[in-house]
């Protein structure tokens, strides 16, 4: 009997081996590169997947897992192996007051819908709720709230997760902890994610979202470090746009929430910044509309088939002590120049003790920054998108050496001596845990964490 045989008599109609499905597993979100699996597992239960790895283990048949399919390049895919697409595993609920349960291929904007109706949000979000529930808890996850609150993963009760040795078993901070802490933010190396607890705090019912203009960036970061360690507004992000031909704009996008017909005191949120107040904006919003909002570029981006396009992103993470000179550098890098027509570029602050999960790394200080390089590449041009990792890879160079981290969400290619010096002094740690929780190696291996220990 071939392996092929094998797989299909062990898990019948959930191995999908259909080659339009393997071309859709073989290519993620990036659009930049491409591997093709063996097979799809599609599983209804744990126990699918608990069969699984208890059968590519001893083979060494790697396993990529995919839900909202926003991988960047090729973390969830699996080359000659079987990704696994949790997609059918979304159950969202019951919503029980503080707390919410939901499986792993859930996406943010399905558990949105329904933890909604009760008056209910997690306390973190991404911008975008089109990403499944595991990934992002694999990444860690970060929003306009993780000043405040630390990141989505910091707001995971307990986990439902499948180890690569193919043990079924749940976790939580005061249960079997070492894999409660490797798995989140851990990119997929030690576990997949069946299921997660969350938790969920009141949801407003209105926001007024302020956006206020700097033409200095000095003045920028100064404003949006007081209102982070301030914690004047529960929502706090940031742009940089393009401004004439070589200057750029830089933006706080602070929002405050609430309740019935009496909006929040601006005088008193805005006291002592230094924007230009004849610019600034401000939009009353329900906290619907805003949670939403970046539904409808979505929607014109597929109109224009430019969300299918390849998406050579980089983010990074900032020390604040450096983190000026870096943007200043990179923004005037000519390599970076199509970002005045394209593209977006996010720069905001956290809080550095407000980020919990052990293995999110981050640069050293109290204070870090989010830059993010969002950028479309052409579809035809492979030596185009080719030029842009490559410049997203001296980008990183340069802001590794000024002490910053990748938030290792990235169209950035990267060694194992990179993802050493990426965990630091955690290395060796985060490495007894891949052997103690996949111990054939087989999660993980796709082209972007490369992290088995060697």
């Amino acid at each position: 009997m071939t392996l092929a045989d094998d797989l299909a008599a062990r898990f019948g109609q959930a191995l999908d081996t259909r080659p339009e499905a393997l071309r859709e597993a073989s290519r993620d979100f990036g659009r930049l590169v491409r591997a093709t699996p063996r097979a799809v597992l599609r599983p209804t239960s744990a126990t699918q997947i608990r069969d699984l790895l208890q059968y590519a283990g001893p083979r060494h048949i790697p396993v990529g897992v995919r839900a909202g399919g926003h991988a960047l390049y090729g973390q969830s895919q699996a080359a000659g192996g079987i990704v696994v697409d949790l997609r059918a595993m979304n159950r969202v609920g019951p919503v029980t007051g503080d707390r919410v349960t939901v499986g792993a291929g859930a996406l943010w904007r399905e558990v949105l819908a329904a933890t909604l109706p009760y008056g209910r949000t997690p306390p973190v979000l991404t911008d975008y709720l089109g990403a499944g529930v595991g990934g992002v808890l694999s990444a860690g996850g970060l929003g306009g709230a993780t000043h405040r609150h630390g990141l989505v993963a910091d707001q995971v009760l307990e986990l439902e997760v499948v180890t690569g040795a193919g043990e079924h078993r749940v976790c939580s901070p005061g249960r079997d902890t070492a894999l409660f802490h490797a798995v989140l933010a851990g990119l997929g190396q030690c576990a997949v994610i069946v299921g997660a607890t969350l938790r969920l705090v009141p949801a407003p019912g209105r926001v007024r979202r302020h956006c206020l203009f700097y033409d200095d960036l000095a003045r920028y970061l100064a404003d949006q470090r007081r209102l982070a360690e301030e914690a004047r507004f529960p929502y706090l992000e940031g742009q940089v746009r393009p401004l004439g031909d070589r200057g750029w704009r830089y933006i706080i996008e602070a929002v405050a929430w609430y309740d019935g017909p009496s909006p929040p005191d601006d005088g008193r949120l805005l006291d002592g910044l230094a924007h230009d107040r004849a610019a600034a904006e401000s939009t009353d919003l329900s906290y619907a509309e805003f949670v939403h909002r970046v539904d409808t570029d979505e929607e014109l981006l597929r109109t224009t088939g430019e969300w299918l396009h390849p998406h050579p992103w980089l983010n990074l993470l900032l020390p604040h002590d450096t983190a000026g000179p870096v943007v200043g550098s990179v923004l005037a890098d000519p390599a970076f120049a199509d970002l005045r027509t394209t593209g977006l570029v996010l720069l905001y602050p956290l809080v550095s003790a407000r980020l919990r999960a052990p293995l999110f790394r981050r640069p050293p200080g109290r204070l870090l920054w989010v830059f993010a390089l969002l950028r479309t590449a052409p579809p035809d041009s492979h030596g185009t998108a080719a030029r842009m990792v490559a410049a997203n890879r001296a980008a990183y160079d340069l802001a590794r050496a000024a002490g910053a981290v990748a938030y290792p969400v990235n169209a950035l290619p990267l060694s194992a001596a990179d993802w050493r010096d990426h965990h630091g002094t955690g290395w060796q740690s985060f490495a007894d845990a891949k052997r103690r929780f996949d111990p054939h190696l087989v999660l993980g291996r796709g082209p972007g964490p490369e992290l088995a220990p060697r």
